[in-house]
């Protein structure tokens, strides 16, 4: 059987942990703030902003504690390494703000019955700095190389979205009596979480269940390896991913049994150097003659 074991486990660890950590600490810090300032404003449309930067700031500490856990690489424990765990982080993640999410709609209904004027000056504050901090944020991860950093960039980009609409709607309150904007906005704000939420725990759960990397085609992998000289059929091929970033894949090669080991292994070069332009990272392949029946059943 032969083996191919790239691994390109990330680039710049220390770097990109660097500025998921500065973003981290940002975030908590304003989290805190807002949850202060939500209950001085009696405005829930900022707790349930607030609850939205908690759980920025759980993905956050969590994906700066698995960039760092992850360049440990494989053990005898885990002998994939750890980039698995992140899942974990995602799952506890969208707990979290799925029950906050159920709290603040609860708190929000009674208030569109009865609304109570927030106190729009300091919504107004609060939305500019929440602005200035994310956007900050936003600014330091777009420095970054990693698809991590990218991902929580743009996930930092819609916050200073939805603080752009906490302004928008806390000036209007501001000159017009219109109290039912702020439960209005909450609900806009925890109707985007949930469904966030959901659409993270699919794509975890997919993964965990070792579906197919949604970018990737199994039946493409195989036509293009089997279109390389001297391979007669690609068969049994497994395609998964670890984290939705570290693809692995498996396959038998069928070749004539007249070819040597060096043969082999310049074959094995051409399947490894096709995987990794496509986004495979890790391969496994065993090579069988035409002649040999294949050992597994729904070959």
């Amino acid at each position: 059987m032969a083996h191919d074991h790239s691994h390109h486990h990330g680039h710049h660890h220390h770097h990109g942990s660097g500025n998921i950590k500065v973003a981290f600490f940002l975030n908590l810090a304003f989290t805190i703030i807002e949850i202060i300032g939500g209950i001085f404003t009696n405005s829930i449309a900022i707790l349930s902003d607030a609850l939205h930067d908690l759980g920025d700031s759980l993905s956050l500490g969590l994906s700066w504690y698995f960039q760092n856990l992850s360049s440990k690489g494989r053990d005898k424990t885990f002998s994939y390494g750890y980039r698995r765990f992140s899942l974990l982080g995602a799952i506890i993640n969208s707990i979290v703000l799925f029950s906050g999410s159920v709290f603040i709609i609860y708190e929000a209904i009674p208030r569109i019955l009865n609304p109570e004027q927030p106190e729009t000056k300091g919504m107004i504050g609060l939305a500019v700095v929440g602005i200035i901090i994310n956007g900050a944020a936003v600014l330091r991860l777009k420095k970054g190389s990693s698809i991590n950093e990218e991902v929580i960039s743009l996930h930092l980009l819609e916050d200073v979205l939805g603080w752009v609409a906490v302004l928008i709607g806390a000036l209007i309150m501001h000159f017009v009596d219109a109290p039912v904007i702020d439960p209005l906005l909450s609900l806009g704000i925890s109707a985007f979480i949930l469904y966030n939420v959901f659409k993270n725990l699919k794509k975890s759960f997919t993964i965990i269940l070792q579906g197919t990397p949604r970018h990737l085609e199994i039946d493409k992998i195989r036509t293009e390896i089997e279109a390389l000289k001297d391979i007669n059929e690609v068969h049994d091929c497994h395609l998964w991913t670890l984290d939705g970033e570290y693809n692995i894949f498996s396959a038998h090669l069928v070749v004539n049994s007249s070819k040597s080991i060096e043969e082999l292994a310049e074959i094995k070069s051409k399947v490894r150097s096709l995987l990794s332009e496509l986004h495979v990272n890790h391969a496994t392949l065993e090579f069988e003659t035409t002649q040999e029946p294949c050992a597994l059943e729904n070959c």
